[in-house]
């Protein structure tokens, strides 16, 4: 809850490209944290931290393109999406934690857990600033937003259980890339739908996501070896043994030759 609200809030301050620069670099702080939470501590190599960079650099290439004016910059604005940042790397290695210690635990499980905790704390603000009532006359009065806050009810719901069920799957690192690729594509498809034109800008922002998602996706054993391209393995000690018994053979046999 404290997430969306300061994501939602930071509208006041930002427009909505410089708030898609800024939730773009998700995947870091999540990284970085997820090394310091007990019970995670997870270490990434240097290839994954270039993969998430790749991915945040092409997203906020591709928003900058986007953007017909300037980023609208505010002190109160990046404040707020900051604490959002941080909240967001927190939960997700948090719900990650949980999925691993305790396996039984279901992504409903998990959601539920969360709308309820956060009901009690969005129910008394709206009242005393009044807008729950304004929000309740509103939709009396047009009563088709009903009609679409259902379908965002849905589509939200399909949405989280969906990342949920990442975090338990391939974890909290992987998800937030997954999350960020996923900005890039919504950008991309307004392009296509609405046929706006793609600048030179676009097509390097989406070579960039193209490229961190193609290094996300090499299995582990390429990984190691771009990593460590000159490194051999020692032989096995059998290996040596055999190796050392047929050379000290092959000395008396070279003395008779001789």
């Amino acid at each position: 809850m404290g997430s969306q609200g300061l994501t939602k809030g930071s509208l006041m301050f930002l427009n909505y490209p410089a708030q898609i620069m800024f939730k773009s670099t998700k995947v870091l702080p999540v990284m970085v944290m997820g090394a310091f939470v007990p019970g995670l501590r997870r270490r990434y190599s240097i290839l994954e931290y270039v993969s998430a960079s790749l991915l945040v650099l092409g997203l906020v290439t591709f928003t900058l393109a986007d953007a017909q004016t300037s980023p609208n910059f505010s002190i109160m604005g990046v404040v707020m999406v900051v604490g959002a940042l941080v909240l967001d790397a927190f939960v997700g290695n948090l719900q990650e934690v949980i999925f691993t210690l305790n396996p039984a635990t279901t992504q409903l499980e998990m959601l539920f857990c969360s709308t309820a905790v956060g009901l009690p704390f969005l129910i008394p603000p709206m009242l005393i600033t009044g807008e729950f009532f304004r929000a309740w006359s509103n939709c009396f009065q047009n009563p088709y937003i009903y009609l679409v806050l259902i379908f965002e009810a849905c589509a939200t719901f399909i949405g989280q259980l969906s990342v949920l069920c990442l975090i338990a799957l391939f974890g909290a690192a992987t998800t937030a890339m997954v999350t960020t690729a996923r900005k890039a594509v919504t950008l991309l498809l307004s392009y296509i739908i609405f046929t706006k034109p793609l600048l030179g800008q676009h097509c390097t922002g989406l070579l960039l996501i193209t490229m961190g998602i193609v290094l996300k996706m090499l299995p582990d054993n390429v990984q190691k070896r771009i990593m460590s391209p000159h490194t051999y393995l020692p032989l096995k000690t059998s290996e040596a043994s055999t190796s050392q018994s047929d050379s000290d053979n092959d000395i008396p046999k070279l003395e008779e030759a001789l």
